[in-house]
Parts: C-alpha cells; structure tokens; sequence
C-alpha cells in the first residue's frame, strides 16, 4: 500500500523483493525472471517442492527493494553503493517484470521509490535469496 492507496496484490504465488544491483543488465534479469518462474518450490501431491510458480498457475508480486543491496560490513550506517541509480533501475525492474510476463505469470507491483507498507502472509516454510554473484 502506499498511503491508502493499494497499488498490487495477489492471491496464491510467490513475493519478490527484488534488490537492482550495479552492473545488473539484461543477462542477469532474464536469469532472475527464469529462476523465479521455474524454481520448484510448491508442494506437489506427495508434499515434496516438485511445483514451480507456472506449475501452480501462481501470480508473482514484484517489489522493487534497494536496502537489500546494503552493506553493512563496516560501521553502522548501511552503505548501499552496491544499489544501482534510480535512472537504471527502475527501467531494469521493469524489464524484469516484463520477462516474467512474457512466461505466463500475472505480475502486480509496488511503486518504485516510494515509502510502502507490504503485508506478506507467508504460507510454508520457504524463503530464498537469488543471486548469482560470486561468494
């Protein structure tokens, strides 16, 4: 929500906080929306992770998340020059939520640069972090 406004919701599927980093260009964004639609990670009839978001004809809620790029190694006030510019990644965003689109997944989003309030009801165990940066 922003103000009272609700900007995006969805029923049964997955939410991406989704953190535009330096660098981050198309190669990167099309392995983002592939993983994020293809990651098996909803239960099949067994209970065993066997689904993917397109399995279950889930929708994804897409919000764009800059603080996640902080660092916070040194000190005590989160750096966060690894957080691409604005000019960058909004259109990035965007264009990651048009490649998830163009797989068949309904994508509702949140506005870019804009205080929110996301409520999040997570149903199971599972939260994951999608970054193929070397370790």
């Amino acid at each position: 929500m922003v103000g009272e406004e609700m900007t995006g919701a969805i029923g049964h599927g997955l939410v991406a906080l989704v953190g535009i980093g330096v660098g981050d260009e198309e190669d990167e964004l099309r392995w983002m929306a592939d993983k994020i639609v293809g990651l098996r990670i909803f239960d099949d009839a067994d209970g065993r992770f066997d689904q993917s978001l397109r399995d279950v004809g889930g929708a994804l809620l897409s919000i764009s998340q800059f603080t996640l790029l902080a660092d916070v190694r040194k000190g005590t006030r989160p750096s966060f020059t690894r957080a691409a510019h604005p000019d960058v990644a909004l259109p990035a965003w965007e264009r990651f939520n048009e490649l998830v689109r163009a797989q068949g997944v309904e994508v509702a989003t949140g506005r870019f640069a804009v205080h929110m309030s996301v409520n999040i009801m997570n149903d199971g165990p599972v939260t994951v972090t999608l970054d193929r940066s070397p370790t």
